[in-house]
């Protein structure tokens, strides 16, 4: 505006004095005045321009001032996805130390563990290799039981009268009872007594073996006067088991604390009843050898 003022005042005085000049100073003023004028005109479109400027510099502020608030929204959202992306990686850290020391305390534990086993296993081991050999000494000694019997009573094993068998170091020596005692007695036959002795002093010499003597009969009831001293089976299984014990104590010398009787009666038949040859090698005296139990 003051360059507006200016303007005017000069054109009002070049007005005044042009009267009083001559005709080339009068043109000469209006000269000035007309490039005067251009030069408003000039001024006054650069102003309508600036102008202009101004309206769109104010709007482009203003674009900037908002993406300036946009920016600095998202700034303090991201500020705040930090804060909370810090705090979760705290506790995730947090977690997995404390998981770490809790997986380095189990590892430690497993380790403890595995050494325990370890020296278990190689403990084990040492006691599976003594069993073995004892084992293996065990069965020879039954081996050589087992043919020291076959040797002395060859006679009486092909005559079906005794068998001997052996299973996983049990000895078994199974005796007809024909060959021990008359029908329906519990009383030694000398045929059996010869037999007995024999086997005794072989069995005595065992002395790490316990000796179970077992009854059987056949399934036939016992009858007549015989039923008043054995009303059943079981009493003549049993009675015939005991003597055996006690020839096996009183005339061999086995001690008693190896020694055991029981009678089976007829409920272990090792044949059919059905047939007399059956019944025959159902009635028998089982002489079995098992190893002692440690105390």
């Amino acid at each position: 505006m003051r360059v507006f003022i200016r303007i005017s005042t000069l054109i009002f005085v070049s007005a005044i004095l042009s009267a009083c000049v001559s005709e080339t100073v009068h043109q000469q003023k209006l000269d000035e005045n007309a490039y005067l004028q251009s030069v408003i005109k000039s001024l006054e479109a650069d102003y309508e321009r600036l102008k202009a400027e101004k309206i769109q510099l104010a709007d482009r502020n203003d674009s900037l001032n908002q993406r300036v608030l946009e920016a600095i929204e998202r700034n303090k959202l991201l500020q705040e996805d930090l804060m909370r992306a810090r705090a979760d990686l705290e506790r995730v850290e947090k977690v997995l130390a404390d998981r770490s020391a809790e997986a380095g305390t189990a590892m430690a534990e497993m380790r403890q563990e595995i050494d325990r086993l370890v020296e278990g296993n190689n403990l084990l081991q040492q006691q599976l290799e003594v069993e073995l050999q004892a084992r293996e000494a065990r069965l020879a000694e039954v081996q050589s039981t087992y043919d020291e019997l076959v040797g002395k009573l060859e006679q009486e094993i092909e005559r079906g009268e005794v068998r001997i068998s052996e299973l996983k170091g049990k000895l078994t020596v199974n005796v007809v009872d024909k060959i021990l005692f008359d029908s329906g007695k519990a009383a030694l036959k000398p045929a059996g007594i010869k037999v007995l002795q024999q086997i005794g002093d072989i069995l005595n010499s065992a002395v790490d073996k316990n000796i179970q003597v077992e009854g059987h009969t056949d399934n036939v009831p016992i009858s007549g006067g015989l039923a008043a001293r054995y009303p059943s089976n079981w009493e003549l299984s049993t009675a015939r088991a005991t003597t055996v014990l006690h020839f096996l104590q009183d005339k061999v010398g086995v001690s008693g604390e190896r020694l055991s009787a029981v009678g089976y009666g007829e409920y272990q038949p090792i044949s059919s009843n059905a047939t007399a040859e059956g019944r025959a090698e159902n009635r028998r005296i089982q002489i079995v050898l098992t190893a002692a139990k440690k105390p």
